[in-house]
C-alpha cells in the first residue's frame, strides 16, 4: 500500500470516528437492500436515542430530511419509504417541547413528497401527514402554516391521472390530507385561519367536487365521494358560528359555476349533510344564505328559481324538526 493510501485510509477512519451518534444511528436503520424493509433493532436504538436526548431531535430531523430528498432525487423510492415509516415512529414516541423543531424538518419532507409527480410519493406524503395530524402536541406553534399543504391537497383531489385505480388513490390522498389540515387547525385560535376564504374556496370545492363523481364499483371507504362526504361532515361539524358562512358560499358559488342548480337532487344532498352536520342552533344561517341567494339570482330562468326554492324548503324542514327535537 502507498503512503497515500496509507494516509487516506487513516483520515476516513478518523472521520468516521468524530461522526455524530446521531448520524450513525440514523444511517443504521437503511439496510443495504431497501426490500428487506426498515432495521426495527436499530429503529428501537434510534427512538431511545431520541427519547434520552431530545434536544437531538431537530438534528436527527434534519439529517433525515437531507437523506430523503437525496433519495427522492434519485428515485429510490424503497429508501423514502423507510425514511418516512422512521419518521412516523419518531413522532409517535417522542412527546417533548423539542418536537416543534423535529416537526418542521418533518413537513418539509412530506412537502418533498408531495412535490414529486410520482403518485405513490404523493399518496405517502399525505399517509404521514394524516399520521401526524392525529398527533396532540405539548407546545403549540405560533408560526406553523398550513396554506401549501391546503393547495397541494385540493390539487390531489383534482386529479385526472389517466390511470382509473391511480386517480382514485390520489384523489382520496389529497381528501384525506385535506381533512387532516382541517382537524389540525380548526381548534387553535393560534394556528393559521383555515376558515379564511382563501382556504375554503379550495378546501370545500374539492370536497364537492368528488362527492359528484360516482363510481359504484368501488367500496364505500375507497369511493372519493364516500370520503369527500365524510370530510364535509367533519368540516361542518368543527364550524363554530361564525365560521358557517365560510363554508356556504364557496358551496352555492360552486353550485353556480358548475350549473348543479337543475336539476336539484345534488344541492339537496349537499345541503342535507350540511344541515345534519352543523349545530341546530345554527341553521338559520343556511336558510338565511340559501334566500340571499335565490335574491341574487332574480333575473335567471324560473327552473333555476324553482329549484333554489326547493333546496330551501328541504334546508326549512329539516331546521324545523331540529327545533322541535
Amino acid at each position: 500500500m502507498t503512503c497515500d493510501a496509507i494516509i487516506a485510509a487513516g483520515m476516513c477512519g478518523c472521520c468516521g470516528a468524530l461522526r455524530p451518534r446521531y448520524k450513525k444511528l440514523v444511517d443504521a436503520i437503511f439496510p443495504e437492500d431497501p426490500q428487506d424493509g426498515l432495521v426495527k433493532t436499530n429503529m428501537d436504538k434510534l427512538t431511545f436515542y431520541t427519547i434520552r436526548a431530545p434536544e437531538k431531535l431537530d438534528r436527527v430531523g434534519e439529517y433525515l430530511a437531507q437523506r430523503l430528498s437525496r433519495d427522492v432525487s434519485r428515485n429510490r423510492k424503497g429508501y423514502v419509504v423507510i425514511a418516512m415509516e422512521a419518521l412516523d415512529q419518531l413522532l409517535l414516541a417522542c412527546h417533548a417541547q423539542s418536537i416543534n423543531l423535529f416537526v418542521e424538518s418533518f413537513l418539509k419532507m412530506v412537502s418533498k413528497l408531495l412535490e414529486s409527480r410520482d403518485p405513490d410519493l404523493q399518496i405517502l406524503g399525505s399517509t404521514s401527514f394524516v399520521k401526524f395530524t392525529n398527533i396532540e402536541e405539548d407546545t403549540p406553534s405560533y408560526h406553523r402554516r398550513y396554506d401549501f399543504f391546503v393547495s397541494k391537497f385540493s390539487a390531489m383531489a383534482h386529479s385526472n391521472n389517466q390511470a382509473p385505480d391511480v386517480r382514485i388513490k390520489v384523489r382520496v390522498a389529497g381528501l384525506r390530507g385535506l381533512q387532516g389540515v382541517v382537524k389540525k387547525t380548526s381548534s387553535d385560535e393560534l394556528q393559521v385561519n383555515i376558515w379564511d376564504k382563501v382556504h375554503m374556496d379550495k378546501i370545500v370545492p374539492s370536497l364537492l367536487y368528488n362527492m359528484h363523481e360516482e363510481d359504484s364499483q368501488l367500496q364505500d371507504t375507497t369511493r372519493p365521494t364516500t370520503v369527500a362526504e365524510t370530510c364535509l361532515r367533519d368540516l361542518v361539524c368543527r364550524a363554530a358560528f361564525g365560521c358557517i358562512k365560510s363554508v356556504l358560499k364557496p358551496a352555492l358559488s360552486h353550485l353556480d359555476n358548475h350549473q348543479l342548480w337543475v336539476p336539484n337532487r345534488f344541492a339537496v344532498k349537499c345541503f342535507k349533510i350540511i344541515m345534519y352536520s352543523m349545530q341546530s342552533q345554527y341553521s338559520h344561517v343556511a336558510i338565511q344564505s340559501l334566500l340571499s341567494h335565490l335574491d341574487d339570482h332574480t333575473r335567471d330562468s324560473a327552473r333555476i328559481k324553482a329549484s333554489i326554492v326547493g333546496v330551501l324548503r328541504e334546508t326549512v324542514s329539516i331546521a324545523a324538526a331540529g327545533s322541535i327535537g
